[in-house]
């Protein structure tokens, strides 16, 4: 399409959320920092955002902001042309269970979808018809045109995306 990005788009599938983030934290860990011990490494500097789209189908209604009020304006701009399909939510509520936390745990900016829930917690989540075939179409082709048209903006920004101040550094208890 011609296309040429401002900025990297990277896309990653994870593995093993329901094992504490095994796969996302991992790859935290690796480029970015160690919520642990808040050491951040070169990379952290480098990422604007990182959004989660996790619940498979189920049409996108909005955005969980994750406390972050500075990207509200921005994000209401980009999901404006979205509101006729039902995507007009945005909510400073965090929402947690998905691979935005481990981002979001070494300050960087991490988002999840808000999705119609259908039947992701009765029959199909974590089952055996957690299969491709209970995909709904329709939502899906929903789903990816806004979320391209977010990664592109984000994308084509001059600046990245406002951050919240780091967190402390997260102790385990015993």
């Amino acid at each position: 399409i011609g296309a040429r990005p401002r900025r990297t788009i990277r896309l990653a599938l994870w593995t093993g959320e329901e094992q504490d983030y095994f796969g996302s934290l991992g790859y935290v860990e690796k480029h970015f920092g160690d919520p642990k011990t808040m050491t951040l490494q070169q990379e952290h500097a480098k990422l604007s955002v990182y959004f989660n789209l996790d619940n498979g189908s189920g049409r996108i209604r909005g955005v969980n902001l994750q406390g972050n009020e500075a990207v509200r304006t921005i994000f209401d701009t980009w999901l404006r042309p979205f509101n006729y399909i039902g995507a007009t939510t945005l909510t400073t509520l965090n929402t947690g269970g998905t691979d935005h936390m481990p981002f979001d745990a070494v300050g960087l900016p991490g988002f999840q979808f808000i999705q119609d829930p259908l039947n992701y917690d009765t029959k199909a989540h974590h089952s055996s018809l957690d299969v491709f075939e209970e995909a709904i179409p329709d939502d899906l082709k929903q789903a990816s045109v806004i979320l391209a048209s977010f990664v592109y903006h984000a994308a084509m920004r001059d600046a990245m995306l406002p951050r919240k101040p780091l967190p402390a550094p997260h102790k385990e208890t015993k």
